[in-house]
């Protein structure tokens, strides 16, 4: 029953999902900071001019007029940022980029299910807890091959996940494929609070939690839970960053913060070699309860700022299998006249004592490989070896 109320999708594609999280997204995010706060670099006459040439010639000699001149536009951001030949750096449309930002604010309008969106398909990875997707029998592993009646099985799954989207009261009907049938369910959409955090009290006064992605709220339902969890007894703790793909820098450094008194909680390295130090926030909560983090290939980016600083301070141990690898750092721009934002890769960053992460990844002090009959008999020897751990630490 323990493993079933905490069982994560260990899936490797979950590496690259796009948490409908709090959770997912992917990857370590600054705070969106307005485009016109920085300094503007005019493009060169030299390359104007084909730019106008390209246009003109669009509007003048293509076969099905008229053009869209908005499409083009997104179309010509989406190219530039696409020439950087850097996967984290991109543009996003003003429906991409709320679909992206609103999980890590604590809550939006839909159905209530995490998904992955890096397939052929919108795969539902899981359901919320109490949510619409969950009450109707939405399942783990099941990909939405229609909406409302329409086939979208050609449709890229961003936009099939903001077709799913919408106001609150409102009916959505999903056609899903599960195990090679196909079902329907129509869902009432509801205003969902993004849950970020799990916990419960375990063995040996043993507390639990995980954390599902770095958000607006995260630092305030840790906080939350590991007193919840003190007032029920415990006295050390497993903190499960599985799967955990990023979120907020900054709540990254708070969340640290939480568990150490050590005062550089992150470096951050521009391309200049420039660097800015992250320091403790100062709200130190618990560094001295015995500790242990779980990791897995899943875990990205602002998870790994957090287990970084952690084990490189000997604060915790890391238990599991080597995290993903992600150190580099962007920053949403929006751009003007509410044409969406552009992500791009501004620095990289480093653990306390300069260990980079980017695709090396965290190797854990403990490692264990969980293997496909440890996923069919959800058998999370993970979980049981840091219970272990904890129980008899001087082993």
């Amino acid at each position: 029953m323990l493993f079933k109320k905490i069982w994560p999708v260990f899936r490797l594609s979950l590496l690259l999902m796009m948490v409908f999280l709090v959770g997912f997204i992917w990857g370590n995010q600054n705070h969106v900071q307005n485009a016109r706060n920085t300094q503007e670099t005019r493009i060169p006459e030299e390359y104007l001019t084909p730019l106008y040439n390209a246009w003109d010639v669009v509007h003048q000699q293509y076969l099905n007029q008229p053009v869209n001149d908005e499409l083009l536009m997104r179309g010509a951001i989406r190219g530039l940022m696409d020439s950087l030949n850097d996967p984290y750096s991109s543009y996003m449309d003003p429906e991409e980029f709320t679909a992206q930002s609103t999980p890590l604010e604590g809550e939006y309008t839909g159905i209530g299910a995490w998904v992955d969106t890096t397939g052929e398909l919108l795969v539902i990875i899981r359901p919320m807890p109490d949510s619409p997707a969950e009450a109707v029998g939405i399942m783990p592993g099941d990909a939405v091959i229609g909406i409302n009646g329409e086939d979208v099985t050609n449709m890229d799954p961003s936009l099939v996940l903001n077709q799913i989207l919408g106001p609150a009261g409102t009916t959505v009907t999903l056609t899903i494929q599960r195990n090679g049938e196909t079902l329907e369910f129509e869902v009432e959409r509801a205003v969902i609070t993004i849950p970020s955090v799990e916990s419960m009290l375990m063995e040996e006064n043993i507390g639990y939690i995980r954390l599902y992605n770095f958000g607006a709220n995260s630092t305030e339902e840790v906080i939350a839970a590991h007193k919840s969890l003190w007032d029920q007894g415990a006295s050390k703790l497993i903190f499960d960053l599985r799967n955990n793909t990023g979120g907020f820098v900054e709540t990254a450094v708070e969340i640290t913060s939480l568990f150490s008194r050590n005062d550089t909680i992150l470096i951050e390295e521009k391309g200049d070699g420039s660097r800015k130090i992250y320091h403790n926030t100062g709200s130190t909560l618990d560094d001295v309860s015995p500790m242990v983090i779980l990791i897995n290939e899943g875990t990205a980016s602002a998870s790994e700022i957090v287990a970084g600083a952690l084990q490189d301070t000997n604060r915790a141990k890391l238990i599991g299998a080597t995290s993903y690898g992600k150190g580099f750092i962007q920053k949403w721009i929006p751009l003007n006249g509410d044409f969406g934002a552009v992500r791009i890769t501004i620095a990289r960053w480093l653990t306390p004592d300069g260990y980079q992460i980017q695709g090396q990844g965290l190797s854990p002090d403990i490692s264990i490989i969980l293997t496909e009959e440890d996923f069919q008999n959800q058998n999370d020897r993970q979980l049981a070896e840091a219970i272990d751990f904890l129980k008899n630490p001087d082993e």
